[in-house]
């Protein structure tokens, strides 16, 4: 009886229980099949044949457009993109033509758009590109204007010094760049609303300045980053309550004694003490491109002591300071002998009885870092049992440590080398403005596949090939340079870079 009842009773309930409503399948639904699975091999194989499309496209030919919607959908998204990429960076239009920024077309890089990076040697490609137009500067000028109001014209104008590199050597872009801080500070008035002057000091005032010459015009020297830790140290330990205008006379005096005291004062000591080293008739002193502490000693030891030398000055392409070195010391009727850098090894195997070098920086390991080709001259003269001196103000000194010459340096402009005319133009020493193409592989060397210029601006000499630094406080062993940033800059020292 109870099995019968069983199945009816599981019947109805079936029958009541609410039942399961089918989807229907839309009828405009299309399900693509699944795609086969691939081995390694032919995945690599696909993706081989996918690389090769995108670069066939390079030719001229328009990009495909990417997967994830229908063609009219990518099309209309892409044109936007298209029309934005050619408007705003020159791209190539139909034929692979490229057209740069005074409408011409450059066929070059319409063949490779990576041309310029191709242009780079890659030991050196992680350095900053130089700007090396007088357009780009003038295009960078108007859009930092843009982007900062607060900037004045004097800013740029320096700028442009530097870019051009009318302006040469540590002590005279440090002390311009001083001088221009104290014009921004004697026009500059803080907000009335501010909390803090100090605070706007230095990040409405000092930080766009130098931050627009570090990346808009060139990198900026040892010497200017330490100057410019000076100055943000002397606004930060301005008293808050301070009115500005006492605030700003502070501040001026503070710039002031430290051209003074720093780059003048210092100039004259390494003056004194190196001038010590040289014999009252007879010695023959080398000297490589143009330093300014360096020049002063030699015109010091003949006006002021009366001592008679020969000078034999060292030069290179393609800044040719020494030019400027020599016709410094011929006016004041020293005898100089002029010479290129592949001459050195002749004259320094007869002739020279002492080498002074100077400096664009001095790490804390005793190398020097300087102009390029400095490196070479003191390796030679070590070599020859000729004494080295380096004249360089404590300023100067990085507590950074540095062993070559590849991780920290700076570029210079690559035309300046495919020039190899040795007139230099004046007044803002560029290179090659008017000059005539005489058809060598040089005069077109970007469209040349295999061919890369590098331009280096310094070079570091190691403290092995150097006999000794002349600094204000006296001549030190290059193992004693640790030891005096240590006493000149207890707090800073050795906690690191500059």
């Amino acid at each position: 009886m109870g099995a019968e009842e069983t199945p009816a009773a599981a019947a109805a309930a079936a029958a009541a229980a609410p039942t399961k409503k089918e989807k229907k399948k839309p009828t405009n639904l299309v399900i693509p099949p699944k795609k086969p699975k691939l081995s390694k091999a032919e995945r690599r194989a696909l993706q081989e044949a996918q690389r090769a499309a995108k670069a066939d496209t390079h030719g001229g030919e328009k990009p495909k457009p990417k997967k994830g919607g229908s063609d009219g959908g990518t099309a209309s998204k892409g044109a936007g993109t298209e029309e934005k990429r050619i408007s705003s960076s020159s791209s190539a239009p139909e034929g692979g033509a490229v057209v740069d920024g005074d409408g011409q077309e450059n066929s070059s890089l319409a063949m490779n758009p990576d041309k310029k990076d191709d242009k780079m040697v890659s030991l050196f490609s992680h350095l900053p590109q130089p700007k090396h137009t007088t357009d780009q500067l003038l295009s960078s000028i108007s859009s930092s204007n843009n982007d900062n109001n607060l900037l004045h014209p004097a800013v740029p104008t320096l700028g442009h010094l530097y870019q051009t590199r009318s302006l040469l050597g540590g002590n005279a872009r440090c002390r311009a760049m001083l001088q221009t801080f104290a014009l921004l500070l004697q026009s500059y008035t803080p907000p009335p609303d501010t909390r803090d002057f100090r605070v706007d000091v230095d990040h409405s005032l000092l930080k766009p300045a130098f931050q627009y010459w570090t990346t808009q015009c060139r990198p900026h020297s040892v010497s200017m980053g330490n100057a410019f830790s000076f100055l943000k140290l002397a606004v930060a330990n301005l008293e808050r309550d301070l009115e500005w205008n006492e605030a700003r006379d502070i501040l001026l005096e503070s710039l002031e004694a430290y051209v003074t005291e720093r780059i003048q004062y210092a100039g004259k000591a390494i003056s004194r003490h190196a001038g010590s080293k040289i014999q009252e008739r007879g010695d023959v002193i080398l000297v490589f491109g143009r330093s300014e502490v360096i020049n002063r000693l030699l015109l010091d030891a003949a006006l002021m002591d009366g001592k008679t030398f020969r000078v034999i000055v060292v030069d290179s392409r393609p800044l040719l300071e020494g030019r400027d070195t020599l016709e410094i010391l011929s006016r004041a009727g020293i005898p100089c002998t002029y010479v290129l850098l592949n001459a050195l090894s002749y004259l320094m195997m007869r002739e020279v009885t002492k080498v002074f070098l100077g400096a664009s920086a001095l790490m804390s390991n005793g190398s020097v870092l300087s102009r390029v080709g400095t490196a070479c001259v003191a390796l030679l003269a070590n070599a020859n049992h000729i004494p080295v001196l380096v004249g360089c103000e404590t300023y100067k000194i990085c507590n950074r440590v540095q062993l070559e010459s590849i991780t920290g340096n700076e570029l210079g402009d690559a035309e300046e080398v495919a020039f190899t005319d040795c007139a230099r133009v004046e007044p803002s020493n560029r290179w090659g403005e008017g000059k005539k193409k005489d058809g060598g592989v040089l005069s077109d060397w970007k469209k040349q596949p295999n061919l890369k210029l590098l331009n280096l601006m310094y070079d570091l000499t190691p403290s092995s090939a150097v006999t000794g630094i002349v600094t204000e406080v006296g001549i030190l062993p290059p193992s004693s340079v640790a030891v005096l940033l240590r006493e000149m800059n207890p707090d800073s020292a050795f906690k690191g870079t500059d």
